[in-house]
């Protein structure tokens, strides 16, 4: 998990709710409420993931759009703002999404807790469908660039 310092508390709030369940959980920051830059903060986290340091992340900003824009820069993240819990799954089990981005100025504690816990638990369904148009993000992010530094994990078979 990640946040800017809008996030701090809602991090917390989010990654003790997971690890009572059983998670296990690395914050990578912030912990302070003093200002910072998010951009930073998702880098950390999409790093983490793409690294195989983190199976997924949990990115929160103020709207979490900014923070999403930003994860989404990594080659092999596929980041994206959730409110609700239909997207919050739906977007994994579809898109392989590995970063849920929240707002914290957008939801609250018990919906935020409860988005992190439908993320976590859903699976990608690996359907025909979602491969090939997976298979096409992926093309896309070789076609303009976008490619994953020699020897980090999750760059499609």
């Amino acid at each position: 998990m990640a946040a800017d310092h809008t996030g701090v508390d809602r991090k917390a709030e989010i990654a003790s709710a997971l690890r009572a369940e059983g998670h296990t959980v690395e914050d990578l920051g912030t912990d302070s409420t003093a200002p910072v830059d998010y951009p930073d903060y998702a880098e950390a986290l999409g790093l983490a993931v793409v690294e195989g340091r983190a199976e997924r992340g949990v990115l929160i900003c103020g709207s979490g759009v900014g923070a999403s824009v930003a994860a989404n820069k990594i080659p092999g993240i596929r980041a994206a703002v959730c409110h609700d819990s239909y997207s919050a799954h739906q977007g994994v089990e579809h898109d392989n999404m590995n970063i849920l981005v929240l707002g914290a100025r957008v939801i609250g504690s018990e919906v935020a807790k409860e988005l992190a816990r439908i993320f976590v638990a859903a699976r990608y369904t690996g359907e025909a469908r979602h491969v090939r148009r997976l298979a096409k993000v992926h093309a896309m992010e070789e076609r303009y660039g976008m490619h994953l530094p020699a020897g980090i994990p999750g760059r499609p078979s």
